[in-house]
């Protein structure tokens, strides 16, 4: 089993920057890739980025490229995407989620934190 808590959310203003964080916890957690993935209804969920187990193998949405750069702390089971430049399209909940496969669909994630909002103003 897999725990997964984001942290690090909220309200900062365009072309301001944020860094999340994804705690993972359970003995597989290492094991997996994680990914982001955000949600501003009535859209729908949407990838963000991923990153392999041992942090060296890095995706991003086209969203995403050139502002946001996803890292990992093996040591400390957490996850980072920095996001630099924000704009306000980037409002949403975002989303860890953990598996076995990195991939850009949601479905082949295993597990998944609660969320944490990011607001852009402008």
């Amino acid at each position: 089993q897999v725990q997964l808590v984001e942290s690090g959310g909220g309200l900062v203003q365009v072309g301001g920057s944020l860094r999340l964080s994804c705690a993972g916890s359970g003995e597989i957690f290492s094991k997996h890739t994680v990914a982001w993935f955000r949600q501003a209804p009535p859209k729908e969920r949407e990838y963000v980025s991923a990153i392999g187990t041992r942090g060296l193998t890095t995706a991003y949405a086209d969203s995403a490229k050139g502002r946001f750069t996803i890292s990992r702390d093996i040591t400390k089971n957490t996850v980072y995407p920095q996001m630099n430049n924000l704009k306000p399209e980037d409002t949403a909940i975002y989303y860890c989620a953990s598996g076995e496969i990195m991939s850009a669909r949601a479905f082949i994630y295993d597990y998944w934190g609660q969320g944490t909002q990011v607001t852009v103003s402008s």
